[in-house]
């Protein structure tokens, strides 16, 4: 049964793709009226025609281009901050453009989308934010030190604005995606003795789904989650929960993309 978004007006950065088109996808499934901000490379229009919502070409580094989306939606009921990338060097190789770039996007562009849709909210006194942070929020993945700091450091953003923006009663919550198969991870999926390995530390034995970090991101910006602010939620099939390596070949075999007991 699809969530209840009758009468919401939801953006979601990021959204033409991945997880963020999950999201989207959700919120449209439930009534909602969905603007997707991406750039125009990613034909928002398009992607957010097809779920019957509005599409905007927006770079979330920028501002003014941001603030220019919004001015074409109004006031937001929902907003969605998932717009994101990654870029896999070594800390002593990873070139200072790549920093540069991965901090104005995940990190800059979260702040810039949680204050421009908080100073739209305010009036009204209500509204509901969502940031798509990550597991690596908490680890240090090797190879990813300018997206772990981005990650962390939307931590940092979640529990300052859910202290600051309770009282207009506007709450802001955050996922924690594993890894889930989308554009960005695509090439660790299509490698089996890569995911093998990487699966053999996750409970369920899998990798994740676009729609099951859609669905979660849907809840969190639903009424269904209205006492819920500066939470988390992972949805990584218990990855962060499980410190030693849950599979093994003595009890289960390793079928194509997941794991499973005999």
């Amino acid at each position: 049964m699809p969530f209840d978004f009758n009468g919401k007006v939801a953006v979601v950065t990021g959204g033409a793709n991945g997880i963020g088109l999950a999201a989207a996808r959700a919120i449209a499934a439930g009534g909602g009226k969905v603007w997707i901000f991406d750039l125009e490379r990613e034909r928002p229009d398009e992607v957010a025609s097809s779920l019957g919502g509005h599409g905007c070409h927006v770079d979330v580094t920028d501002r003014s281009s941001l603030d220019a989306g919004f001015e074409r939606v109004g006031t937001p009921d929902i907003v969605v901050a998932n717009a994101g990338m990654a870029v896999w060097a070594p800390l002593d190789e990873t070139p200072a453009d790549a920093w540069n770039r991965t901090i104005a996007l995940n990190l800059g562009g979260v702040f810039h989308t949680v204050q421009a849709a908080s100073l739209r909210m305010k009036p009204r006194r209500r509204g509901a934010i969502v940031i798509t942070a990550s597991t690596n929020s908490y680890d240090g993945e090797a190879t990813l030190t300018a997206y772990n700091a981005s990650k962390a450091g939307m931590l940092g953003i979640l529990h300052t604005a859910a202290n600051e923006l309770g009282p207009w009663q506007i709450r802001i919550n955050a996922v924690c995606p594993g890894l889930i198969r989308t554009r960005l991870t695509e090439s660790f999926f299509v490698d089996p003795p890569v995911i093998k390995e990487y699966f053999r530390d996750i409970p369920l034995g899998r990798g994740g789904r676009p729609e099951e970090v859609g669905n979660t991101i849907a809840f969190l910006a639903s009424d269904l989650a209205s006492f819920i602010t500066g939470a988390t939620i992972f949805v990584d099939g218990g990855q962060m929960a499980a410190k030693f390596g849950t599979w093994t070949e003595a009890t289960a075999d390793f079928e194509v993309d997941h794991w499973k007991l005999r």
